[in-house]
């Protein structure tokens, strides 16, 4: 039954998503008319998040979805919650002084408040997109849905490894359209998978260790974005919190250890 539900939300969480962005790739088949909206790409986050409730509902009812959108409003452990909202911020500082100690490049906050891509949103605004269309649009159904029931046969660690792959194939129709994609060569695909990674190692983590919050992950999710999308001057400092987070999902895989990764899961698995 596990196996079935995985395989109706992976499929809905794909068909959804690369449906509702092929105005914006359709152009590799020679579908150059398709309508696009404002915000389009961001619509298609949401895939992933309708996918996780069509399938609760399939299987599970009504109480399937009471039960997941518990786990999207689950705010405690608070600590949890200051760890997903402010972490990456600090990852950010750091990475600035790192680059201050290396190149003497005065440390500039007001970077880390703007966005490349929409320079006009503060970051109040930037962030509330952030966490509607990719922290909840994705986490609801990566880790919200699909994670509790892979951890009912593989290890945390485990889970998020194979999480990883069909999250990274999730992605796909973005290399023929999106800025920062279609640039990709070989090495750069081998980092961004490899960031992917890391990013599923720590979001199980903080999934687990809230006790199932997709308040928490999808929180972590949105700030993430917010300062690897910041419009830094200098692109060293990219790199630095680049390594940085890899750094923090090793260390959280040697202090949790793999099956200790996924210590919480009874409390996760719900339905």
């Amino acid at each position: 039954m596990r196996l079935k539900q995985l395989i109706t939300y992976f499929v809905l969480a794909y068909s959804i998503s690369w449906l509702i962005w092929l105005p914006l790739y359709g152009h590799i088949w020679g579908l150059n008319n398709l309508p696009i909206l404002p915000f389009h790409h961001a619509l298609g986050g949401l895939g992933p998040l309708i996918a996780s409730f069509l399938t609760t509902w399939i299987y599970n009812k009504q109480e399937g979805i009471k039960h997941l959108l518990a786990k999207c409003f689950r705010l405690k452990p608070l600590i949890y919650l200051l760890v997903a909202l402010l972490s990456p911020f600090l990852l950010a500082l750091v990475a600035m002084v790192i680059n201050y100690a290396v190149y003497n490049i005065p440390i500039d906050f007001s970077t880390i408040l703007t966005s490349r891509e929409f320079p006009e949103f503060n970051l109040g605004t930037f962030f509330m997109y952030n966490l509607v269309f990719f922290g909840f649009g994705e986490e609801a159904g990566w880790r919200g849905f699909a994670l509790p029931r892979l951890q009912e046969k593989y290890s945390g660690l485990a889970s998020a490894i194979i999480l990883t792959v069909f999250w990274a194939l999730w992605h796909w129709p973005l290399f023929f359209y999106r800025p920062g994609y279609t640039s990709m060569d070989a090495g750069g695909i081998f980092g961004w998978v490899l960031s992917l990674l890391t990013g599923s190692v720590l979001l199980s983590w903080l999934y687990n260790s809230s006790r199932g919050s997709i308040l928490i992950c999808a929180v972590f999710h949105s700030t993430i974005d917010i300062v690897f999308t910041a419009d830094f001057a200098n692109k060293n400092i990219i790199n630095y919190m680049g390594a940085l987070i890899t750094i923090w999902g090793i260390l959280t895989i040697i202090i949790f250890k793999p099956r200790n990764l996924s210590a919480n899961k009874s409390e996760s698995d719900g339905i």
